[in-house]
């Protein structure tokens, strides 16, 4: 029996010790969102059906190339973050373990490909 105070167990992370951050990370994220994505779309749009040699002439230069890795980088992880709430709620077991794992294998898979495909078009 432990003998601890109601406002000492409401002190800390919560019951697993993480949720707050996750919260945190999520809200984080969302915001750097809110400004990313309109910024992608102002420097995206530009060369939509462009052709090949124009769309590396505009990606070779730095601000459309940070904006669009930024954009990848944080849309991925707001993904991951998002996709491990909803395995957790709804799958059970060593199968929610197997899910997130691979769900997080997904994301920094698609996260790499993305950057190292804007890097060869930066440089």
């Amino acid at each position: 029996m432990r003998f601890l105070t109601d406002r000492k167990r409401a002190e800390g992370l919560g019951s697993a010790n993480s949720g707050v951050e996750h919260h945190w990370s999520m809200i984080l994220s969302s915001v750097a969102l809110l400004i990313l994505i309109p910024l992608f779309i102002f420097t995206f749009g530009p060369v939509l059906g462009a052709p090949y040699e124009e769309v590396v002439a505009y990606y070779s230069r730095p601000f459309p190339a940070i904006v669009a890795a930024l954009t990848l980088i944080v849309g991925l992880r707001h993904f991951a973050g998002g996709c491990q709430v909803m395995i957790e709620d709804y799958v059970h077991g060593l199968a929610r373990k197997v899910s997130i794992l691979l769900m997080y294998c997904l994301s920094y898979a698609a996260m790499a490909a993305g950057v190292f495909a804007i890097a060869r078009l930066a440089l």
